[in-house]
C-alpha cells in the first residue's frame, strides 16, 4: 500500500484548534508533539489569513496574561440543500460543522421550466441565510443533492423526477448565481453519506443503505466511501430489483389505496385487502434486500425514507422476513435511519466540506468536520 504523507503543520494546528477547541500555544505543541516555535509560525500564518483568532486571558496570578488561539468557525458558513418536486430543504453550518440553520422551502415541482426550477432554488438559499440572519456573500460552498444520476464532475446525466436537468451542469449554474463552489450528487447516495457521518451507521465501514418512500433506492458505503461505480449508476435499483414498482418512474404502485400511509391505515383499522398487500410487499421486499445483502454483505443495512417511521408495521417484520430469507448463522444487523427527512441535506453537507475544503478554509488537507445538526 502506498503511503501518504501526513497533513502540513498548518493543517494539523488548524484542525486541533477546529475540532479540540482554543488552546494556547503549549497546549497545541504538547498534542501534536510539534515544537512551540513551529505552532508560533503557523499561528502567525492562520491569525493573518483569518483563520484563526488569538485573545489575550489575564489570570489571577503573577507574570504575562496568556494568550489563547481559537479556531474562526463563524468566518464563513456552508450550505448543504436537498432538492425535491415537493420541498427544498438548506441546511447551514458554520466552519466547524455545527449546523445553525435548517430551513424548509417551496420544492421545485411547481415549476414549469428548468431555469425556474434553479431559481426556486437560488431563491430558497437565499431564504434561508435571511431567515438566520446571515451574511450570504460569507457562503464559502454548497452541497446540492437531488434525485439523478450523477457523475464525479457533478453534471446530472439523467433524472426522472426533473428531468429538465437532464444533461446540465446545474452545479455550475449555481455556482454562477450564489458566488461560491457546488459540489452535486445523488440525494440517496448523499442520504446514505449522513447516516454514515453523523447518523445511524458511524464506525461501519462497509454499509447499506435503502430510502423507501414513494420510490426504493440505494445508497452504498464501501470502506468508508460512498460507491459511485463505473457509469456513476451504483444505487439505482429501485426500478428493477423490486416487484410492484413503475419500471419507468421507480414509483411504488399501491393497489388497495392511493398511496403508503392510507394503505398502513386501512391495514390498521382492520381492512383485509390492506393488510395482505402490506404482508405481500414486506415479503417481496425482504427478498430483494436479501439479495442484495449477500450480493454485498454489509456490516449494517439502514433503511430510510416515509416507511423507516413504521417500526412495528414495517421494520420489525421486515427484519424477520430478511433473516429467514438469508438463513445465515449470524444476524446482518437492520435498522431505521437516524436523520429522517433530514438525511440528504446534512449529506450535502458533507459533500461540500469533502469537496470544497481549500475554498472553504484557505488551507490544503483539511478534513471533513463532525456534523452537529440543530437540536430541537
Amino acid at each position: 500500500m502506498a503511503k501518504t504523507n501526513p497533513p502540513s503543520i498548518a493543517a494539523r494546528v488548524a484542525l486541533q484548534l477546529r475540532d479540540s477547541g482554543p488552546d494556547s500555544v503549549n497546549g497545541i505543541a504538547a498534542g501534536l508533539e510539534l515544537s512551540r516555535t513551529s505552532v508560533e509560525n503557523v499561528l502567525g500564518a492562520l491569525t493573518i489569513s483569518g483563520a484563526v483568532t488569538r485573545t489575550t486571558v489575564t489570570g489571577a496570578g503573577v507574570g504575562r496574561p496568556s494568550r489563547l488561539y481559537a479556531f474562526d468557525a463563524a468566518a464563513g458558513y456552508v450550505a448543504g440543500v436537498d432538492v425535491g418536486n415537493a420541498s427544498t430543504r438548506v441546511v447551514i453550518s458554520n466552519l466547524s460543522g455545527a449546523v445553525i440553520a435548517d430551513h424548509a422551502g417551496r420544492g421545485v415541482g411547481e415549476f414549469a421550466d428548468g431555469a425556474a426550477k434553479l431559481a426556486c432554488v437560488t431563491g430558497e438559499v437565499t431564504a434561508a441565510f435571511a431567515a438566520a440572519s446571515l451574511p450570504l456573500d460569507a457562503l464559502r460552498a454548497v452541497g446540492l443533492s437531488l434525485p439523478g444520476i450523477v457523475n464525479e464532475a457533478g453534471l446530472v446525466l439523467t433524472s426522472v423526477v426533473i428531468p429538465e436537468w437532464s444533461g446540465a451542469d446545474i452545479g455550475g449554474h449555481l455556482r454562477e448565481a450564489l458566488g461560491a463552489p457546488v459540489s452535486v450528487d445523488n440525494g440517496v447516495r448523499l442520504a446514505a453519506v449522513a447516516e454514515h457521518h453523523l447518523g445511524a451507521a458511524q464506525l461501519v465501514n462497509d454499509v447499506l443503505y435503502v430510502s423507501v418512500g414513494n420510490r426504493i433506492a440505494m445508497g452504498l458505503i464501501v470502506d468508508g466511501r460512498p460507491r459511485r461505480g463505473a457509469h456513476n449508476a451504483a444505487g439505482d435499483i429501485g426500478r428493477l430489483a423490486f416487484s410492484g414498482v413503475d419500471p419507468v418512474t421507480g414509483q411504488i404502485e399501491w393497489q388497495s389505496a392511493g398511496g403508503a400511509a392510507e394503505v398502513f391505515e386501512r391495514a390498521r383499522s382492520g381492512d383485509d385487502s390492506a393488510i395482505a398487500e402490506l404482508h405481500a410487499f414486506v415479503e417481496g421486499f425482504a427478498r430483494s434486500l436479501a439479495t442484495l445483502i449477500l450480493a454485498i454483505d454489509p456490516g449494517k443495512v439502514v433503511i430510510g425514507g416515509g416507511l423507516s417511521r413504521a417500526h412495528e408495521e414495517f421494520l420489525l417484520p421486515l427484519s424477520a422476513a430478511v433473516a429467514r430469507h438469508i438463513r445465515l448463522p449470524f444476524e446482518f444487523p437492520l435498522v431505521a435511519a437516524r436523520l429522517g427527512g433530514e438525511a440528504a441535506a446534512h449529506g450535502a453537507l458533507v459533500h461540500a466540506f469533502r469537496r470544497s475544503a481549500f475554498e472553504i478554509y484557505g488551507i490544503e488537507e483539511m478534513g471533513v468536520p463532525r456534523i452537529t445538526p440543530v437540536r430541537n
